[in-house]
């Protein structure tokens, strides 16, 4: 079983007029700083043509990176894809807690000077190792997570105090990379260290800079934040912005970043199955069992990537299905 993609170019199944899912897949973004997701989402909808776009995994208006969208039948795959990891790039300052854990909130502590002088490499060290694997972590109080209805983020605007129950998290990398004090003396009052960090979906790299402030007696909160990953999905496969709304006016239009064949492939590994096999699972029919374990992606003859799988029951039964017999 294999999978394979080519990350920027149409192929000829999906360039024929004749495939109802030509213009579905996905848009990688390199997300700039300043928009949110859905302002992304506005603007991918003008791009494509499209009502259908939707995000799969909100990131800050301060942080950049890969954003995973879905386009037209895209939208649907969105809640299927594999992205169990997340990677960042982050520096964190230490000396200062802020309301939302990030340069832009208001700060509400200040370590002294002196304190900071004190912090040596050897007690971060610790600290970040104290909060590297399976961890509870406290989601930030500015978040979209939603409190009886309503977002967190607007209940702390509207002066709510509220308390997020911690959560069990895996943050399977968390290095530091860059560590730097502030200006030219030790004094000047804060530490910045340039991190990478690996974790499961749910973890908030702003948390974890107010944890590891709080477990230094420093404060700590996030300056820079860059995604560099989502599951399968890197900086590598990014479209900047800019560069897809100057396409809608060329003749080709604004490319996808991968096809939906191409990203059922890319996110789960793939069974071939023969071309009678996919039209039967495109109506919704089982087949029979071939000793799969877990999800895969079905991908006809043709290179048609028409649904994912998996066996249960003593059969071969749809999770997914990207082609049904109702699109042709």
């Amino acid at each position: 079983m294999s999978a394979h993609h080519s990350d920027r170019h149409r192929d000829t199944h999906r360039d024929s007029p004749r495939d109802p899912l030509a213009d579905s897949g996905l848009a990688i973004v390199d997300k700039p700083a300043g928009m949110t997701s859905h302002d992304v989402v506005a603007k991918l909808r003008r791009i494509y043509g499209t009502r259908k776009v939707g995000h799969a995994g909100t990131l800050d208006p301060m942080a950049t990176g890969v954003l995973v969208a879905g386009i037209e039948r895209g939208t649907k795959f969105l809640a299927h894809i594999t992205a169990s990891t997340k990677s960042y790039k982050a520096t964190i300052r230490l000396g200062a807690a802020t309301t939302t854990d990030d340069r832009e909130g208001e700060v509400t502590f200040t370590a002294d000077p002196e304190v900071i002088t004190a912090l040596d490499d050897a007690s971060i060290d610790r600290a970040v190792a104290d909060l590297t694997g399976d961890i509870m972590q406290r989601p930030t109080a500015v978040s979209a997570i939603k409190i009886n209805g309503k977002r967190a983020h607007e209940r702390v605007r509207a002066g709510e105090d509220i308390d997020i129950p911690a959560r069990p998290v895996t943050v399977s990398r968390f290095d530091v990379v860059d560590r730097r004090r502030g200006g030219s003396h030790r004094a000047d009052g804060f530490v910045d260290l340039n991190v990478e960090v690996d974790c499961s979906s749910g973890t908030y790299i702003r948390a974890l800079a107010r944890d590891l402030g709080e477990a230094l007696g420093v404060g700590g909160h996030l300056t820079a934040l860059r995604r560099t990953a989502v599951g399968p999905f890197t900086l590598a496969d990014a479209q900047q912005l800019d560069d897809l709304a100057n396409a809608q006016d060329s003749a080709h239009g604004p490319d996808l970043s991968l096809s939906l064949d191409e990203a059922l492939a890319r996110c789960y590994p793939v069974v071939r199955i023969r071309n009678e096999e996919a039209d039967m699972l495109a109506m919704g029919k089982w087949l029979e069992p071939c000793g799969l374990k877990g999800v895969h992606a079905a991908v006809a003859d043709d290179g048609r990537a028409v649904a994912l799988v998996k066996e249960s029951k003593h059969r071969l039964h749809t999770v997914f299905v990207a082609r049904p017999s109702t699109l042709q």
